[in-house]
């Protein structure tokens, strides 16, 4: 393979695709015969390594923590929206930058989004579980809105803000790319994401943690081709242009993130993935059925028709579900964001009465 000077884990853990070794073995085999192809991933590669980039600064106010949760606040006046994001990857997807960020965006129509950010675990944290999650970490955050809250979960977070959704009242659960009937990943991304668990389980249960690491991997599985070819394309990028500098964000977005603690990440790749509890109405959280179906409260959810990470096929059904045509991440950051998902999203918490 063409040599690429990669910068080390221990001093810029973002300007590396994570976990390196595994990118490497996917390029070989998805440019194998291409010796052109490899050497343009590779450019890809090093221009993303290479990109500047400026400190992050964390926008919104904290007004409220339990644990190692807090809950961010991105408007003083306004009706409260609650943002859960995925316990994969950090939340600020959400709040991106100025330009692409659905929740500055709903501030300025009227709302005051909220959102959770999970913190992180470490090895001493290792049971706590979804059921902690609910009971511990998030109950306790959106108690402090004072008044049944409305909800907006996207990936994994909408799962958990249905389980938050029976155990508490609610206003109303909007859902974004959130999986629920899990048989619907197919059997042979089941039985990746299963063989991914067997080979790590034994060091997770060592740490007491899942490392960002390993799920990214498994993310990766599920579609090399395309891992390797935005790096082929990120090689044509001009370096100082809006496109270079929207790629580098995602990137490290997606290449970073707090670890899942083991009880929880356990739960996630046998009960969901797995036993598909969910999906066959067997999934209970603090010895409540979760069940969309039952909820007294308004529901949505915004599926993708072609995302590649949370397949249409693992969405619930409900009545109001809205088909969008951008991918899992692009319906949030996306060019055509703001028509596709960002202005229904609000129109339908418009139309959500309050509860007292």
């Amino acid at each position: 393979m063409t040599d690429v000077t990669v910068t080390p884990f221990d001093t810029a853990p973002q300007q590396v695709p994570r976990p390196l070794p595994l990118f490497l073995e996917m390029l070989r085999n998805e440019t194998e015969g291409a010796p052109e192809r490899r050497a343009r991933a590779l450019a890809g590669l090093r221009a993303y390594q290479t990109a500047p980039r400026a400190p992050r600064i964390e926008t919104g106010t904290i007004i409220a923590s339990a644990g190692r949760a807090t809950l961010r606040q991105y408007a003083d006046a306004g009706r409260p929206v609650v943002f859960i994001p995925s316990l994969i990857n950090p939340p600020h997807i959400l709040d991106l930058s100025p330009e692409t960020s659905l929740l500055r965006w709903l501030a300025s129509q009227g709302f005051a989004p909220l959102l959770v950010d999970w913190g992180e675990p470490t090895p001493a944290d290792r049971a706590q579980d979804l059921d902690w999650h609910v009971e511990q970490l998030l109950r306790p955050l959106l108690h402090r809105i004072g008044k049944p809250p409305l909800l907006v979960g996207y990936c994994l977070g909408g799962t958990i803000a249905l389980a938050a959704a029976a155990r508490l009242p609610v206003a109303g659960v909007a859902l974004i790319a959130a999986p629920w009937h899990f048989s619907g990943f197919g059997k042979a991304a089941r039985a990746d994401i299963a063989s991914l668990w067997t080979d790590a389980q034994p060091a997770c249960d060592q740490l007491g943690l899942v490392p960002i690491e390993v799920l990214q991997a498994g993310f990766w599985r599920l579609d090399p081709a395309r891992t390797i070819g935005k790096f082929e394309s990120f090689a044509d990028t001009a370096p100082d242009s809006e496109a270079a500098r929207r790629f580098v964000a995602l990137e490290d977005w997606a290449n970073g993130g707090a670890p899942i603690a083991y009880a929880a990440a356990r739960q996630m790749f046998g009960d969901l993935f797995d036993a598909d509890l969910p999906g066959t109405r067997r999934w209970h959280i603090g010895g409540t059925l979760v069940d969309p179906h039952a909820l007294a409260c308004p529901l949505v959810e915004f599926v993708s028709a072609n995302d590649r990470i949370v397949p249409a096929a693992s969405a619930i059904g409900l009545p109001d579900s809205r088909t969008l045509g951008a991918g899992h991440v692009g319906m949030i950051v996306g060019s055509s964001a703001r028509t596709q998902l960002w202005e229904p999203l609000a129109d339908w918490l418009t139309t959500v009465p309050s509860r007292r």
